[in-house]
């Protein structure tokens, strides 16, 4: 049997509750101001069961323009929309708004009840029904029936009822998903049970004892028992209204608009890439950064609304536009949501979702905003390729490919196959399934070809880049496998070289140029002729026909080729001269077995300020190991 939920629409006091009331015998006004002032401001809830046996979950929404927020939040998750018009006022205000808001909820299926009937003659009735025609012309309840009723007589009902189960029929399942969602509506507490909260459960499933998340404050518990439609239960599935209670959990922790979730399903973000629609009746054009009220699910949030397009949107024209949030929200793909004015306060659009979790775009960039509108019709593989792409070095993980898609599991999986075997895709990660585009791997490796360049060119003399400060290039999104796994598949296509941890393009060679050259052959002679007393380089550039820094790279490079040694900053020798000493320091030791530093000065022939250096240089070295005042020989 499917899951169906009923929700009410119209404008105060046209009789809402009372019809409810008559269809099922529940009473959904249930707070004491309302039963004080006779009209509905919180949701209301009931069931009913229809001659052919299917049960429907009802929600009863205010009509009252101040609760319109609570409304919306109802209206969330329906499939049957009963749209009630009092005979004796026919068509008001906040009937036409309701319209407005299933219109852009989505709804598809519904009928229109005109109530109080025993209030008025037959001639009224044909006026008020000709006027219900005229109003319902061009919408989505164009087509639906219309069923004249009295709550207070009864009159009415049975047909009414009966209209019900056919329309049941025509209800389609809801599209599949592994997505367990529940926006939250109500959050109480019960003797017993503890911390409850209820909503509509609007896709996936959820069983006793899994664990869950709220998002997007993030805090988790366990399920401790769940009611569907007021009776115990061991699962809740898609359609149905649900109840549930956790453990340990306190009342103070959850409110209404939040969202009841599985751990690592779903992410909060403060940005969200939607499809807009600005009303006809709207009396002035939309401008960008429109402070606005957010209402999606059953949460309501301020934000700012970005025209990526274009400076202003006309009534009754629809775009892609970027909300900024000033509190995150966890969406997925095709979500329904309505767009009120920040003040004074009535509802101006709203559509559906593109992007729950979007990075933050640039205003008139064509390929985002044509991007964003083929989201909105897109075959799946696409809208995957396209979102992969988009994520650039970042990648996208398999759990925020279901939020971008809201497809089920296996028929993401497949589709990712498919892409992987074109080589369109590529993993990046096994463990946590991240995808990168095959076009961003190839940006990948012309940046690092870039920076490889760039840094040749300015560092001609060193043998390349270290890799951490290749790294550092690159934006910090990066992961450090997508790095090491680029860099691999350029060594291993020989474009770039690794030894240890500098990496160059694989056709870079030190060569020095004509002027370097010269500075080249001034150091080795010098230092070749200077042997154990070697002048400070610091002293010695100023003789050199060359400024500071690039006689130091020519230098450097000397040090890398491995003919000049630096003993200590600013210390060098050549490597001559240190291999001389060392063949004759290792002789001593191993005559001796041990020596003094007198002694090594005697050896070396040079003063203090050389020998202390070169000692310890040995010592660096693994040449020598110091053992009190004498050194010895380091074994292995």
């Amino acid at each position: 049997m499917k899951q169906i939920i009923l929700g009410t629409a119209g404008h105060i006091d046209h009789g809402k509750t009372s019809l409810i009331k008559a269809l099922s015998g529940t009473d959904t006004d249930r707070l004491k101001e309302e039963k004080e002032r006779g009209i509905t401001i919180e949701l209301g809830f009931a069931a009913l069961d229809l001659p052919s046996g299917q049960h429907l979950g009802i929600v009863d929404v205010p009509g009252h323009e101040k609760f319109v927020k609570n409304m919306v939040a109802g209206a969330t998750g329906i499939d049957i929309v009963v749209m009630v018009i009092a005979a004796d006022e026919g068509v008001m205000p906040q009937t036409r708004e309701h319209m407005e808001i299933c219109t852009l909820l989505g709804v598809e299926y519904g009928m229109v009840a005109v109530t109080k009937i025993d209030m008025v003659d037959e001639e009224w009735l044909e006026l008020a029904l000709e006027d219900i025609r005229d109003f319902i012309k061009g919408t989505f309840l164009e087509d639906a029936p219309v069923a004249a009723v009295s709550s207070t007589t009864e009159k009415g009902i049975p047909e009414f009822i009966e209209i019900l189960d056919e329309l049941a029929t025509k209800i389609p399942d809801r599209p599949p998903t592994d997505l367990f969602r529940l926006p939250i509506d109500r959050v109480f507490t019960m003797k017993g049970f503890g911390t409850v909260i209820t909503g509509t459960l609007i896709s996936g499933q959820v069983r006793v004892g899994e664990p869950i998340m709220i998002y997007p404050s993030g805090i988790t518990s366990k399920v401790r028992g769940i009611q569907v439609h007021n009776k115990s239960a061991d699962e809740a599935k898609a359609g149905m209204r649900t109840a549930i209670n956790f453990q340990g959990l306190e009342k103070e922790a959850i409110r209404r608009g939040e969202v009841l979730s599985k751990p690592g399903d779903l992410v909060a973000s403060y940005m969200v890439d939607v499809s807009l629609h600005y009303l006809a009746s709207n009396k002035k054009p939309l401008k960008n950064r429109t402070r606005v009220r957010f209402h999606t699910g059953t949460s309501e949030v301020l934000g700012n609304i970005i025209l990526l397009d274009r400076e202003e949107l006309s009534p009754d024209e629809g775009t892609v536009v970027q909300l900024r949030l000033d509190t995150p929200v966890a969406l997925v793909k095709d979500d329904r949501f309505v767009i009120r004015s920040y003040s004074p306060v009535h509802t101006i659009g709203g559509g559906k979702v593109l992007n729950p979790i979007p990075l933050k775009h640039k205003r008139f960039e064509p390929v985002a905003v044509e991007g964003l509108k083929a989201l909105d019709h897109q075959a799946p593989e696409a809208i995957i390729a396209f979102q992969v792409e988009a994520a650039g070095y970042q990648g996208v993980s398999f759990p925020h490919l279901k939020m971008m898609t809201n497809l089920p599991d296996k028929q993401l999986e497949k589709i990712l196959q498919n892409l992987l075997s074109q080589k369109k895709i590529i993993q990046v990660e096994k463990e946590n399934r991240i995808y990168i585009h095959h076009n961003g791997f190839d940006m990948l490796k012309v940046d690092t070809r870039r920076q490889l360049a760039d840094y040749h060119h300015a560092n001609p003399l060193k043998a390349g880049m270290p890799k951490e400060e290749l790294k550092t290039k690159f934006p910090p999104l990066l992961t450090s496998r997508l790095f090491n796994l680029t860099l691999n598949q350029m060594i291993k296509e020989n474009e770039i070289a690794q030894e240890e941890n500098i990496i160059r393009l694989a056709s870079h060679a030190v060569s020095l140029g004509g002027k370097q050259a010269d500075v080249k052959d001034k150091i080795l002679k010098t230092y070749l002729k200077t042997g154990l007393q070697p002048p400070y380089f610091k002293a010695f550039v100023k003789s050199l026909d060359s400024d500071v820094k690039r006689a130091k790279e020519v230098l450097m490079h000397l040090v890398a080729e491995g003919t000049i040694v630096k003993v200590k900053e600013d210390l060098y020798f050549h490597a001559q001269a240190i291999n001389g000493l060392k063949h004759k320091l290792v002789e001593f030791l191993e005559t001796h077995g041990e020596i003094t530093t007198p002694q090594f000065k005697e050896m070396t022939g040079v003063s203090r300020k050389y020998v202390i250096p070169l000692a310890e240089y040995f010592d660096a070295t693994q040449v020598t190991l110091r053992v009190g005042d004498v050194r010895k020989r380091r074994k292995g």
